[in-house]
């Protein structure tokens, strides 16, 4: 059987995905990445990289396979947390977790395996992978599709999906909870992880107030019979200014909040709760309206640019003037709806069979052929 490096993150998950890899009589080690040197910014009642660490440690120890530590916080703070800091600084919403997959855990820790002479590395996503005849790798939801996390590994290409396993994929949530359960595994009833990738979850506004400048603004509300929305204008954004509402509130700064937005305004004695509809970083102002069916909320599609469209199964790929129906999410957890798309000499537009609510732009939108993941792209709007 082959050499796996498994990614030992402290949590159930990976846990369960280790001890399966090594009943099957794989050649398993288990590594932790560290990715993160700060804890200031992490909650205390979440567990930091070093408990999760010595989770991992107690892990390996219990399944008798070798365990190391790989420092990888130099190069995840240059890939993943620079970009973060761009991507808000310009009003944009990032998606740290979907390129900490594609540059991290399936480039960096890759080479790190490889080092070791292993043909795989292994995760504890909620996803399956299959492989054709014809030699092409696909990317299924988990069959748990409660958990399915086929989303987040919406960057990978062939040859990263080529040297992945993912040993749960094919179970529930429950069974693996339980599986641990019966290995007596420190992680079983430990929570899941809903932070950074191997970071844990942090105070996100604290975070970015490491690098990004506090600035007091407004808060302006926009009623739902502004003239200027338009549900059916895709790739655009609402042309807002402040004299088009009237200021509620005020904010810390416009680049920590993201469209879709609801905690964090502070601005109570409405009918119904505030939501961020559009944010303009240059006049550090925001802009919200009243519910979830605002019209400055909807949209009836979204455009990708040319340079950002990824095809995790290249075959699929369309050309020049070509349209597709498919299936499509811009977020962890949204079900699955249908929409078109359509490439053109700028890229791809995408509409929507039915307005969907909260499209940031900078976020990535994934789209399917039923269950399978077969591409992905950074929204341009």
């Amino acid at each position: 059987m082959a050499r796996v490096v498994v990614g030992l993150s402290g949590g159930v998950d990976s846990s369960v995905a280790a001890h399966l890899l090594v009943e099957q009589g794989h050649d398993v080690i288990g590594l932790f990445m560290r990715n993160w040197v700060d804890d200031s910014v992490i909650l205390d009642e979440d567990c930091p990289w070093i408990e999760d660490s010595n989770d991992a440690l107690l892990v390996a120890e219990k399944l008798n396979i070798p365990f190391q530590v790989v420092d990888m916080s130099a190069d995840y703070k240059t890939r993943i947390v620079d970009y973060m800091f761009a991507e808000y600084q310009s009003g944009r919403t990032p998606n740290p977790d979907v390129l900490c997959n594609r540059e991290v855990k399936f480039d960096l820790f890759l080479q790190e395996a490889l080092k070791l002479g292993a043909s795989h590395v292994a995760t504890g996503h909620y996803v399956q992978k299959t492989l054709s005849d014809d030699g092409v790798y696909h990317l299924n939801a988990g069959a748990d599709l409660n958990k399915d996390q086929s989303y987040f590994l919406c960057q990978l290409n062939q040859d990263q999906l080529k040297h992945a396993l993912f040993p749960i994929g094919d179970m529930q949530k429950s069974e693996v909870r339980a599986l641990a359960k019966s290995l007596d595994l420190v992680t079983a009833d430990k929570k899941d992880s809903q932070g950074l990738c191997f970071i844990g979850k942090v105070r996100l506004p604290d975070f970015l107030q490491q690098q990004l400048e506090v600035k007091q603004g407004d808060i302006v509300e926009i009623a739902p019979d502004w003239q200027g929305f338009n549900v059916t204008a895709i790739g655009q954004k609402w042309s807002l200014s402040p004299e088009d509402g009237k200021v509620v509130g005020q904010h810390q700064g416009a680049h920590f909040f993201t469209i879709g937005q609801r905690k964090g305004l502070l601005v109570g004695g409405k009918a119904e709760p505030l939501f961020v509809i559009a944010t303009d970083t240059t006049r550090n102002v925001i802009y919200v309206g009243q519910g979830e069916s605002h019209p400055g909320l909807l949209r009836k599609g979204l455009r990708i640019d040319g340079k950002d469209i990824h095809w995790v199964e290249p075959d699929k790929a369309l050309a020049l003037g070509e349209e597709r129906s498919i299936l499509l999410r811009f977020r962890y957890r949204q079900p699955l709806f249908k929409a078109t798309m359509l490439i053109d000499k700028q890229g791809m537009q995408i509409t929507f069979n039915e307005p969907q609510k909260a499209v940031a732009a900078g976020q990535f939108a994934a789209w399917y052929d039923k269950n399978t993941l077969i591409g992905s792209g950074v929204i341009h709007g």
